[in-house]
Parts: structure tokens; C-alpha cells; sequence
């Protein structure tokens, strides 16, 4: 037997008419205890849930507890053989970038954020540091001198920082390299005191905001990896987080990280790419689904829908 669907009118009438007992209430009394439950909940999901709040790592802080690292990177960016040296666009143009197939990305984007490692990472820096003159007279022996002796020196003093010891507030390497270990000397002092965090952000903007070039500096070093392996964020494990430790980040992003732990694209050296293009298609095929023949027909097919608002379709008389 059909229910009898009631019209506007007699909806309105039944719900102008009341016989029913009344209650006072008090709107102020709910909202205050509310508020109280609800600020309560938040402080207590804050204490016990929330991300931690860890100091971001600096390159002074770098410098302190890695110094024999900080100067084999920075004798690597002084020499053009770090992975920023060789990285190519947006930084250098040493290199292709990544590509797909023959669609170069990075390469027809060109260089916007131009970086020379050896003048950004090394002599500018250098060059702050006042009433020096050891290391002026060091810094203009090692510009003044050919490519090939300056490989010479460089190549020899870092092979040389594997049985380097720290002390006297420098590394401390057995060897003559030329004005190599006075100039890097130097910049571990001036990193140490925190001078090269504030060189590398300094630029032509009002708000120094852009840490570009101290992350790069970094990058080639071994800290950040090690931070990485501390707080099991290496490349091994799934997922991607925006907050250090084992807290859930940004869980949507499941869907991109998946694709770097299965072949090709985890052996790929354009995988960043790759993954991109993929996560693309899928993306505008989803946005496509109601133009998409077949596909937009799937809820005729499965009536999902006249399940879940079923109470609906029994009012208005069609299930």
C-alpha cells in the first residue's frame, strides 16, 4: 500500500500546530559548555596527537656538528662537483634536466634561479669577512691560479678530509693544497658563528624569505640525510610527510609517493617527472568522468545511490 504524499499546505499546518509540553532553554548555558567541551577535545588531541615541533636544521648548526662534511661540501661546490654544480635548470646549465621522452621540461624552462656554487657557496661569503688579510691574500692566490692547479688543489685536499681531525676551530689536513685549507678554515668560522646562513639569504627582496641556496648548500651534504635516516624518512618507506617524526603528514599524497617504490620509476632518473605526468592523466580523467562514456554510466548500473537515500524514494512514493 502507497503512502499518500501530503501536500505544501498540510505540512504547514502540521508544523504551525503544537500541543505539546514546552521546556525552557538556555542558549548561553549551551554555547558556553560547547565551547568548554570542545576547546577541551582540541587541547587534549594537541597534547597527545599533534606533530612535533622540531628547530629546523641550519647550516651553522650543520657546521658544528659535521664540520669534516661542511668542508668536503664546500670544497665541492668550490671545485663545480656537488650535485647542485651539475644539477642544470632552474640553477645551472649543466645539465638537461629531467625529460619525457622528447618533452624537456627543465630545459626549455631555462635557468630562473641562477646559482654559481663556487661564487654563491664560497668566495662571496668569503669576501664579508673583515681585517683577514691571510685570507685575502689566500682567496686571490686560488682565483689567480689556472683551472688545472686549482683541480689539483681542491682534489688533493678532499681526498686528503677522509683522515682529517678538528681542532684549533678548523679541520685540520696533513698536506700542502695550496690556499685550499686557509680558505675553507675560514668559511667553517664564518658558518660556525652563523654569518653564512644570513649570506646565503641575503637578496635584492624587501623580506629575505627565500632559502633557496642555503637548502641546495645543504642538500649536498650529508645532514639533511641524516636527518632523513633518524626519523625513518628515507626513500624506502611509503608516504610523505610535511612534519618530521612518526606523525601521518598529508595522507593524499599516498598516491604520488606509490609510484616511486615500483619499476621503472623507482630506478628512473626521471621519475619525478614521470610520476607527474601519470598523477596528470589521472587527474583529468577524473575530472572527465561525466563525459566519459561508459564510465559515467557505472551508478545506472550499480544503484548504489537508491540504497543509501532510500528513505527518499519510499516518500515520494518511488521505492
Amino acid at each position: 500500500m502507497k503512502r499518500r504524499r501530503l501536500s505544501n499546505a498540510e505540512l504547514n499546518e502540521a508544523a504551525r500546530h503544537y500541543d505539546g509540553p514546552y521546556k525552557p532553554y538556555d542558549l548561553i548555558k549551551e554555547l558556553c559548555v560547547a565551547t568548554a567541551v570542545v576547546a577541551s577535545l582540541v587541547l587534549l588531541l594537541t597534547i597527545f596527537l599533534s606533530s612535533p615541533d622540531d628547530r629546523p636544521s641550519t647550516i651553522a648548526q650543520w657546521s658544528r656538528q659535521l664540520p669534516v662534511d661542511f668542508v668536503t661540501t664546500a670544497v665541492s661546490e668550490l671545485d663545480g662537483s656537488s650535485g647542485t654544480a651539475g644539477y642544470g635548470p632552474p640553477y645551472t646549465h649543466n645539465g638537461d634536466g629531467q625529460q619525457i621522452a622528447f618533452i624537456h621540461l627543465q630545459k626549455w624552462l631555462g635557468v630562473s634561479h641562477p646559482i654559481n656554487t663556487a661564487q654563491d657557496f664560497v668566495l662571496t661569503p668569503l669576501a664579508t669577512i673583515p681585517f683577514d688579510p691571510a685570507l685575502r691574500t689566500a682567496t686571490a692566490a686560488y682565483e689567480a691560479a689556472s683551472a688545472k692547479t686549482q683541480a689539483a688543489w681542491t682534489t688533493g685536499y678532499t681526498n686528503a678530509l677522509a683522515k682529517a681531525t678538528v681542532g684549533g676551530g678548523g679541520v685540520l689536513v696533513r698536506g700542502s693544497y695550496g690556499p685550499v685549507p686557509t680558505m675553507m678554515n675560514a668559511l667553517l668560522g664564518l658558518a660556525q658563528s652563523g654569518g653564512l646562513d644570513g649570506d646565503l639569504l641575503t637578496s635584492n627582496q624587501f623580506f629575505q624569505t627565500d632559502y633557496t641556496k642555503p637548502l641546495l648548500f645543504m642538500a649536498d651534504g650529508g645532514l639533511l640525510a641524516a636527518r632523513a635516516q633518524s626519523q625513518h624518512l628515507l626513500g624506502d618507506q611509503w608516504g610523505m610527510m610535511n612534519e618530521t617524526g612518526s606523525y601521518p603528514g598529508q595522507v593524499w599524497l599516498w598516491l604520488y609517493t606509490f609510484w616511486y617504490q615500483i619499476a621503472p620509476f623507482n630506478t628512473s632518473d626521471n621519475a619525478d617527472a614521470l610520476v607527474m605526468a601519470i598523477m596528470g592523466v589521472l587527474s583529468l580523467g577524473l575530472i572527465l568522468i561525466p563525459f566519459i562514456p561508459g564510465v559515467r554510466d557505472i551508478p545506472r548500473w550499480v544503484p548504489i545511490y537508491r540504497l543509501i537515500w532510500r528513505d527518499h524514494y519510499r516518500a515520494q512514493g518511488r521505492g
